[in-house]
């Protein structure tokens, strides 16, 4: 199927996980899905919800695995193996602690830099050659590395705003993947941060 792409956004099933940080690859979806008019369908042989589409001339599955962000590559594997999709046909959008809240950094591949989610895709795919979209969620400098209280935690009040430009810019990296490639999404995208975040990084 040539003219078929996957994009997938890690986050963690249930209510209680909903707009967390840790889902902000969730929220991109949700963000694309409802922009592309797209229907959710939870689909149990791959333990995801996936929506499709088709839009100028591509065929899109948006995929939200829902077996837990630490089992993702189950999900991941399934789907892939399903359709024999080329990983560079692959977008995986991911929550990112180490960039500032609003920064965008996609990469054509690259270890999983600790994140659980990367690490269990990387185990069922057996590479680590796929792009990813990573969406900086940024930290707070007295946690130091025991952030898991952090990331599960939601977005405060006064970070919404920046929350929705970002999701609105994340979503428009991944068109621009889907429709120029890798390289070009990287050029114009990579290290954007929202107006109110600038200089804060």
């Amino acid at each position: 199927m040539d003219n078929l792409y996957l994009i997938v956004g890690l986050g963690n099933p249930g209510r209680e996980y909903a707009e967390t940080r840790h889902n902000i690859g969730f929220m991109l979806l949700e963000r694309l899905a409802s922009a592309w008019r797209a229907p959710w369908r939870l689909e149990k042989k791959f333990q995801s919800r996936l929506a499709r589409l088709e839009r100028d001339e591509r065929r899109i599955v948006l995929c939200q695995p829902q077996c837990f962000m630490n089992s993702s590559g189950e999900a991941v594997a399934a789907v892939t193996d399903f359709y024999q999709l080329p990983l560079d046909r692959m977008l995986v959008a991911v929550d990112d602690a180490d960039l500032a809240l609003g920064q965008l950094r996609l990469r054509p591949s690259g270890s999983s830099g600790g994140h659980h989610g990367l690490e269990s895709i990387e185990q069922h795919l057996a590479t680590r050659d796929y792009p990813r979209l990573r969406l900086g969620i940024g930290r707070r400098a007295e946690d130091g590395r025991q952030i898991t209280d952090y990331v599960l935690g939601r977005f405060l009040p006064d970070e919404k705003e920046i929350v929705d430009e970002f999701l609105t810019r994340a979503a428009e990296a991944a068109e621009c993947w889907l429709k120029g490639g890798v390289q070009e999404a990287m050029n114009r995208f990579n290290g954007a941060a929202t107006a109110q975040n600038k200089g804060k990084t």
